[in-house]
């Protein structure tokens, strides 16, 4: 390996050698974009110095730095440096700059991780910086950032970016997409005189301007009270000089919109990017990478703008799903097709009404959103169960690109129609009005019939086991939908019961308390008076761990070994994120119930969960009382009518929970056919594990039958669901534009309009969170407990160690772009930047809520 590069020798694929900075400049340069000359000493330096280092144990960051700072130099990598330096010219002012090989990657940006010096002029100059560049690699703020993001001390490299100087009359950072809505071709720049450092580093309130659809659709004047300018021989100094106006001109931005688009086009993906311009006017690009926060896009073949509902979002998953976890949804899905009376849909293909990004699954809803009959209903069905979609959506109906697409009812009617035929509405509503025993009967007759179709011989070979996987998998959802006629016959009779008595239906919540025919209430009453018959000592004595050990060798108590198993039986097929067949099951891992048995086995006092349920049924039905009542002063008939109605509500609303159980039922059991394939699959030596059989699909599960290898495969999808467990931010909302209405539309509703007692700043990362404020000036030695909210005047990479446990952040200074806003948005914690005074106008102790998209700090 060459010790010495020029940017003309390097390409993206040079990550091992240069690092991920030099790669990108190495890339744009060969594009033929504006990037000022410059080299790279190679990793194959560092190597040679770092010889020896022991990279395991405590105290390796400053171990580490000790031996990099101490180390000699190679004579060899001396002279390659101080000539490589020569041929820039003689005594050229140089950025010299960390490039790690883990740094600018599609998942973590390292932004601001290692370190940068400016303006360094002279050999010994640049000797000096290449080394301090060498530690940085082992900072604490570094250190931390790998660990948080899973990337492996001992597998990291540093080479060293020797870049010529542009003095800069403005500069400043770009992003080709917007950083807090999402919405990607909308340029967002931050600018400020002199030297960007001022704006990376949160030193300043940049000037702010958003550029779209080829117009400058925003320009925001900071206050840019001072500028970062090179010194003469060496050296930065900050200037103070107060800039009123805007440092940008609306041509200049246009210019720099071009070349943000350029930039874009050549990686294929959005790019944040650092950019100066000189004194003559000529603009540089001195840095580009992928913005890494970003939630991915969905892929679809449908033409015009999409809108996509979060399922993860709404079912409490906020995790990814195993490829295995999307294919079995897409299956189930895939089987209602007909219930409308459209053909089976394709589970992969990519044009039908689910779709998949960050190992998630959306929901296309833009048909009902671009529909007349839609309109009235969508905003009604999600009030029932994701309330906070609503203004959402509403809000989607304003956007022009999203106007209906044909006034006609009837395509809508004519499919809920067939629809109501097949489920047999008509039948199931007339049966649930008049006879709430026939009606309960139904249900329990659908889940026997589930049953009988989850069976699977012992013996069936595992072609046979993905056969059946398949046909229990399509034929789910027609059988248990026909639960949901009785149930929202009970939400409809719920909605009468309003009108009649003349209370809102959001006062009237107590009717819905402890209903009965509730599977996970019902399970839940059932675990109490488990440990109700259980012996104690074990389980208020022995870890968890020891528990669970004990009860799958069969070694617990006899009552409570023959106890949790009959429970396990019966709900064994549960677990935390249940809606991805990939995951374990409470009859696998044990240890969520055998935790929970041994909390209550350990609580003194209180009332028992079967006691609160009946407490919460007398508060029902106490309630029906006075609500028939207020009906019963407004015509003498409306009294008997509410309280029928809504005694046929608490005989149903509980079946909701139904159909979601008995689709995890179906998991479960397509789980345990499919963990034989992966055993077979494993003698023949295609995975290495049993469970990597999740990380495929159905379709190349029964291809494997056929022999391969296919661990290469497994490997990549679970390194990146290994990524995509550590999102923190899922949107509810998505765009096919990469639009979050969530975040844009409340910033945009807060613009210019903010409430008297509210802060308001430059929204930085979206989100909105609640907690204490912890004011911290400086971070050596400062502590966030959990959740804490760090409000400080501004970050450089030494408080990066904070956002660990920070809930969200409040800043003085800064952009959307600044150091601390990267970091927040990479962590997924709210941010709101450029908060005027905030270190004095909050006090720490203080209850908080940050709105990161609307950009406001409100009191708790």
């Amino acid at each position: 390996m060459k010790t010495i590069l020029s940017f003309a020798e390097i390409d993206a694929g040079m990550l091992a050698e240069v690092g991920g900075k030099a790669a990108n400049l190495g890339e744009l340069t060969r594009a033929g974009l504006p990037v000022p000359p410059g080299w790279v000493l190679t990793t194959e330096a560092y190597r040679q110095v770092a010889a020896g280092l022991d990279t395991s144990g405590p105290q390796v960051a400053e171990r580490a730095r000790k031996h990099l700072l101490d180390a000699p130099m190679p004579d060899e990598v001396r002279e390659a440096i101080v000539e490589a330096y020569r041929g820039l010219g003689d005594g050229v002012p140089v950025a010299v700059r960390s490039s790690a090989t883990a740094e600018d990657l599609p998942f973590a940006s390292f932004a601001g991780q290692q370190d940068t010096f400016l303006n360094v002029v002279g050999e010994e100059a640049v000797l000096t910086a290449v080394r301090r560049c060498w530690a940085s690699l082992w900072t604490d703020r570094a250190v931390a950032y790998r660990e948080s993001n899973g990337i492996g001390h001992a597998a990291v490299r540093l080479a060293v970016v020797v870049q010529e100087m542009v003095d800069a009359r403005t500069a400043g950072v770009m992003f080709t997409a917007n950083p807090v809505t999402g919405r990607r071709r909308e340029i967002v720049i931050d600018a400020s005189p002199g030297l960007g450092e001022s704006v990376v580093s949160g030193a300043v309130n940049p000037d702010r301007f958003r550029f779209r659809d080829g117009r400058v659709i925003e320009r925001r004047a900071g206050d840019k009270p001072l500028a970062i300018r090179p010194l003469p021989g060496g050296g930065t100094e900050r200037v103070e000089q107060p800039h009123d106006g805007l440092c940008l001109t609306d041509d200049e931005v246009r210019r720099l919109a071009g070349l943000g688009a350029r930039v874009e086009e050549h990686y294929g993906a959005p790019q944040d990017t650092e950019w100066a311009i000189d004194a003559a006017g000529t603009l540089w690009l001195t840095q580009a990478r992928p913005i890494t926060t970003l939630y991915p896009l969905p892929e679809t073949t449908r033409p015009g703008l999409r809108v996509y509902f979060s399922v993860n979002v709404a079912q409490g998953v906020m995790g990814p799903l195993t490829p295995m976890g999307v294919a079995a949804f897409r299956m189930i899905s895939a089987g209602g097709a007909g219930l409308a009376g459209h053909a089976p849909a394709d589970p992969y293909d990519g044009a039908g009404f689910l779709a998949e990004s960050g190992h998630r699954i959306w929901l296309d809803i833009t048909a009902a959103v671009r529909n007349r009959a839609g309109r009235a209903l969508l905003p009604r069905v999600l009030t029932l169960g994701e309330a906070r979609a609503v203004p959402l959506v509403r809000g989607l109906f304003e956007d022009p690109r999203l106007a209906p697409a044909s006034r006609s009812l009837r395509p809508f009617l004519r499919g809920a129609l067939r629809f109501a035929r097949n489920v047999r509405v008509p039948e199931r509503v007339l049966v649930a009005l008049t006879s709430p025993r026939r009606a309960l009967a139904h249900t329990v007759r659908l889940g026997a019939e589930l049953d009988r179709r989850l069976r699977v011989p012992e013996s069936a070979t595992p072609a046979q086991r993905l056969d059946h996987a398949e046909r229990v998998l399509a034929g789910t959802f027609p059988l248990i939908i026909r639960i949901m006629p009785t149930a929202i016959t009970g939400y409809a009779l719920y909605a009468l019961s309003s009108k009649l008595s003349g209370v809102p239906i959001d006062e009237m919540s107590d009717v819905l308390r402890s209903v009965p025919h509730n599977p996970t209430t019902e399970m839940d009453i059932e675990l109490w008076h488990l440990a109700t018959r259980v012996e104690p000592e074990p389980f208020r004595e022995l870890p968890v761990s020891e528990l669970v050990a004990r009860y799958q060798a069969g070694e617990l108590p006899p009552v409570a070994q023959r106890e949790i198993t009959a429970f396990l039986a019966r709900y064994g097929h549960r677990g935390v994120a249940e809606i991805d067949a990939g995951v374990p099951r409470w009859s696998e891992e044990p240890g969520h119930i055998l935790g929970v048995l041994a909390n209550y086995l350990r609580m003194d006092g209180g009332p028992t969960p079967a006691e609160l349920f009946e407490k919460g049924a007398r508060q029902a039905g106490k309630t029906i009382g006075e609500l028939a009542a207020r009906a019963g002063r407004r015509a003498r008939w409306r009294a008997p009518v509410v309280r029928w109605a809504l005694g046929r509500t608490r005989q149903y609303a509980g079946l909701r929970e139904l159909p979601k159980f008995y689709l995890v039922k179906t998991l479960a059991a397509v789980r345990r056919s499919l963990l034989v394939v992966g055993e077979h699959l494993v003698e023949q030596g295609v995975i290495d594990r049993a469970g990597d059989v999740f990380f495929l699909d159905l379709r190349e599960a029964r291809a494997a039958l056929r022999g391969g290898d296919l661990r290469a495969l497994v490997a990549g999808r679970r390194a990146t669901y290994e990524r995509e467990r550590r999102r923190r931010h899922v949107p509810r909302l998505l765009l096919s534009d990469g639009t979050e209405p969530e975040a844009a539309f409340e910033a945009e509703a807060t613009e210019g309009a903010a409430d008297g007692a509210a802060l308001t700043g430059t929204p930085a990362s979206p989100g909105t969170i609640t907690g204490v404020a912890r004011v911290v000036l400086d971070p050596h030695g400062a502590h966030l407990e959990p959740g804490e909210i760090l409000v400080c005047p501004s970050t450089d990479p030494g408080w990066t160690p904070l956002f660990l446990t920070a809930g969200g952040l409040v800043m003085e200074m800064g952009g959307a772009m600044s150091h601390g806003a990267v970091v927040a948005r990479e962590y997924g914690i709210p941010a709101v930047v450029g908060v005027p005074e905030a270190t004095q106008r909050i006090g720490t102790g203080e209850r908080i809520t940050v709105n990161g998209a609307a950009g406001t700090i409100t009191p708790a």
